[in-house]
């Protein structure tokens, strides 16, 4: 265990010494500061006008969620730009050969990668979605209904999305796994956005090709459902929300996250296992 815990440390150093994670922080920092400004000039347009408290907070509650989403989006696509060098880049360029000559198991190698950006992640996730409510309370008072849940599937939804970019990068190169991962993650952004506009539609074959994207790609179903608990009822039953509750992904659907999460990581530690370093 003494190997996967310096593989940690030592991935997790390299990984904020790269430059696309100090852009990642900026990038959240101007989010931040975007989302203030917005915020406050919705407060002083209700304010210039008579608006009645209900539907001023249910307005606001909207407008969070759409910052939150965006805070989404961004650690996802962060998670995989940068952790698609990490396996990929090192074989490539041979440097993976200094670790894999060390008394350390192949296995812990790869365990200790992925724990080390499971911290950097966790952290980022963290700081964007504590930032973004932090903002909207300051400007507003309002609050996601339920916060630790919602960014403790926001992290699970990264963490599924960083187990694809290391299986990936066991087996293609730095531009492919990044092609790849990022090309997964459009299927399942599609795929939950097809089951948001059934609610329009009422197509039944939209939903199915939906939920056929979210079992090929998991990922945006943990949005859905992490939407679903942070938002409040009356926003979640508007069919035209964006965030509606159309297809609320089941505890099914969250334990078969879970288990693909599981199966991609083993068959990942599998594949590392047996190439040619």
């Amino acid at each position: 265990m003494n190997g996967i815990w310096t593989m940690a440390g030592v991935t997790f150093k390299e990984a904020a010494r790269r430059r696309i994670l100090w852009t990642a922080l900026i990038a959240g920092v101007l989010l931040l500061a975007i989302f203030a400004v917005a915020l406050r000039l919705q407060v002083l347009e209700f304010e210039s006008r008579a608006m009645s408290p209900f539907v001023r907070y249910q307005v606001e509650s909207g407008m969070l969620m759409v910052g939150l989403y965006t805070c989404d989006l961004l650690a996802v696509v962060m998670t995989i730009l940068t952790s698609i060098d990490t396996l990929a880049g090192e074989i490539s360029s041979g440097t993976i050969q200094a670790i894999a000559t060390k008394p350390v198991a192949r296995w812990q190698i790869f365990a200790g990668k992925f724990l080390g950006f499971t911290g950097m992640v966790t952290a980022y996730v963290i700081l964007t979605f504590s930032g973004t409510v932090a903002v909207a309370y300051w400007v507003t008072g309002v609050v996601p209904e339920h916060p630790v849940r919602g960014v403790a599937l926001i992290v699970f939804e990264c963490l599924l999305a960083l187990s694809v970019t290391f299986l990936l990068g066991t087996r293609f190169g730095t531009l492919t796994n990044g092609v790849l991962a990022l090309g997964l993650q459009g299927v399942a952004f599609m795929g939950g956005w097809l089951e948001q506009v059934s609610g329009f539609s009422q197509s039944a074959h939209i939903v199915t090709l939906g939920i056929v994207s979210s079992l090929i790609m998991p990922t945006e179903s943990l949005w859905r459902r992490a939407a679903y608990e942070m938002q409040t009822p009356l926003a979640g039953s508007l069919s035209f929300s964006p965030f509606a509750n159309v297809s609320i992904p089941s505890a099914p659907a969250l334990a078969y996250a879970g288990v693909f999460l599981v199966i991609v990581l083993s068959v990942g530690t599998w594949q590392f296992n047996r190439r040619d370093l």
